[in-house]
């Protein structure tokens, strides 16, 4: 019994630079793999193999048009990983609560531990602010 391989999902598609640029690349238009491949330093055939893999995630899709195939980006998949994110983000804000308020505590603490300070005036003079 011969297992196939594994599908690709939305995660292991996007793990990689190289594919990142080409959903970015199709985000903005439809494209034959010849044009998508003149935006890579790699051979058309490694670009062929990162659209696979996108492809599998279910991120684009494909169509022959005469001998030419053209890729589209498939935005859709990607809502499994916005919800993925969106899950992790309230402790991302949760830590961004907590740095603000260290922050502003500890200038606020600076401030008072400080006493009056020194501010120019108008004149070149200087005068006591509290």
């Amino acid at each position: 019994m011969s297992a196939s391989p594994a599908k690709h999902d939305v995660f292991q598609a996007i793990a990689d630079p190289t594919r990142r640029k080409l959903l970015e690349l199709l985000s903005e238009q439809e494209m034959a793999v010849t044009a998508i491949s003149s935006h890579f330093p790699i051979s058309r055939t490694a670009v062929s193999k990162h659209l696979r893999i996108l492809s599998e995630a279910g991120l684009v899709k494909e169509q022959k048009i005469g001998r030419e195939t053209r890729y589209r980006m498939q935005p859709e998949p990607l809502r499994e990983l916005q919800s993925w994110l969106a899950y992790y983000e309230r402790f991302w804000e949760n830590k961004l609560h907590a740095l603000r308020r260290l922050v502003e505590d500890d200038a606020s603490s600076k401030d008072q531990l400080s006493g009056p300070r020194l501010v120019p005036d108008n004149h070149g003079s200087t005068t006591k602010q509290s």
